[in-house]
């Protein structure tokens, strides 16, 4: 990555996967939790996956289990591409 990423490049890109994966759109909230949004760990998944392709972070399945947010991995996205 040449350019520094920003919480706000971020969020875009998380909550459109999120729609993408059939979350109501009036429910994806930098706070909204993983029920409320009926993310399942499938979607979790490719969650990660789209955000390593798009910023080049890794998110483990670990980090998965202690991420219970959407701004979780927002931020710790955004965290770890400034690394």
């Amino acid at each position: 990555m040449s350019a520094t990423i920003t919480t706000e490049q971020v969020q875009e890109k998380v909550f459109a996967a999120l729609i993408a994966f059939g979350a109501d759109p009036e429910v994806v909230t930098y706070d909204a939790g993983w029920g409320v949004l009926d993310v399942d760990s499938l979607d979790l998944v490719e969650l990660a996956q789209v955000v390593e392709d798009e910023f080049g972070v890794e998110i483990t399945s670990q980090d998965m289990q202690n991420l219970l947010t959407v701004g979780s991995v927002i931020e710790l996205v955004v965290a770890r591409a400034a690394a």
